[in-house]
């Protein structure tokens, strides 16, 4: 009978220790990424995936009741660490700890891996020992087109590719938009303007869709003489702060301020506020801001900020059903999971000021 692969044959292979090892199987912080491939690239060439217990991100994987295809007992969370796509993020780490609940319901495991890389991705990959993938955020073509290459089921949140079938889960962000931008304009708004950068990701572009289209049909005039500033680059990586704060300085010299500014999501907002209240604004009693996602800083903001709130950790578990729904029905249509989002009022949204 083969020996068990422990995590203490892992580390005496790599010459590292136990924790070591532990950390970078659990995706924790405190293991740099090198070695966190390294670990995981060896686990799986040692067979540790495949047994039938084994510990990986805290859970304790038994063998699911169902086909032999299930006997499988990890499933691969890919999420590069580009901009801030971390577990430490309020809005992707949310969404990895429903994943993480999902499966632990189903007695599997969760490998998290976070290289954005194909070719060093190709040398971790082991399909033999991963019963799926679940693809967090934005990842590039050449990464699913490795794992659509070997022919791992997968399911991707809150991105999708034009080159690459598969199923996606996103928030309802067309809609829930629009149900804000309605709201704002019941509240007496006619000068709005979308913040965010809508070639960021398909998330964004939905939401500006959803603005636009609730203006569209309410008969209001875009603001399209500022579509240099409307889409203000280098939003979500936080160096637009010197831009935005000449854009409101121009507008409040000509006196052209908006009465409110939609943002892209709630980071962009929270940063807009702080800038606005520098300039001596005040929030909503100058101007009314907006969010998205309902991250816990919206409501610690000064003042709390009105958003939406994405159920992120549904998004999660809604995509690791998909994946095992996918994995049982191979040949099924594909399909884009919408999760609906609902408007939170706070106190950063009041009528506009005569």
């Amino acid at each position: 009978m083969a020996k068990k692969v422990t995590m203490q044959k892992i580390a005496d292979h790599l010459g590292v220790s136990k924790f070591v090892v532990s950390k970078s199987l659990s995706g924790k912080a405190g293991v740099n990424e090198t070695t966190r491939e390294r670990v995981i690239q060896a686990a799986s060439q040692l067979g540790y995936f495949t047994q039938k217990n084994a510990f990986v991100q805290g859970v304790k994987r038994t063998p699911p009741v169902g086909g032999s295809d299930r006997n499988k007992q990890s499933v691969l969370v890919l999420m590069p660490n580009i901009r801030s796509q971390t577990q430490d993020s309020l809005y992707w780490g949310k969404i990895v700890d429903g994943i993480a609940l999902a499966l632990d319901q189903e007695g599997l495991g969760m490998v998290i891996i976070s290289e954005n890389r194909a070719d060093n991705f190709v040398n971790i990959l082991n399909p033999s020992g991963i019963l799926g993938l679940v693809g967090v955020g934005e990842i590039s073509t050449s990464l699913l087109l490795e794992v659509h290459r070997i022919g791992l089921p997968m399911v991707l949140i809150d991105h999708e590719d034009p080159l690459i079938p598969s199923d996606t889960v996103f928030a309802n962000n067309v809609d829930s938009m629009a149900r804000l931008t309605n709201h704002l304009m019941g509240t007496g708004h006619t000068q709005m303007h979308f913040i965010g950068n809508i070639g960021f990701s398909r998330s964004f572009r939905d939401r500006w869709i959803g603005f636009r289209s609730a203006l569209e049909e309410s008969g209001i005039r875009l603001p399209l003489e500022d579509d240099a500033n409307l889409f203000l680059e280098g939003v979500e990586e936080e160096v637009f702060q010197e831009d935005f704060k000449n854009w409101v300085m121009k507008r409040k010299k000509a006196k052209t301020l908006p009465t409110a500014l939609v943002c892209a999501n709630d980071k962009t907002a929270l940063t807009v506020s702080d800038i606005l209240k520098a300039e001596g604004l005040n929030i909503p009693g100058d101007i009314s801001v907006t969010g998205f996602d309902n991250i816990e800083d919206a409501s610690r903001g000064v003042p709390p900020l009105t958003t939406v709130h994405v159920p992120k950790e549904a998004m999660g578990r809604a995509a690791v059903e998909k994946l095992l729904s996918r994995i049982g029905h191979p040949s099924a249509p594909l399909e884009k999971i919408l999760i609906a989002a609902d408007i939170v009022h706070r106190d950063s949204v009041d009528i506009p000021r005569e």
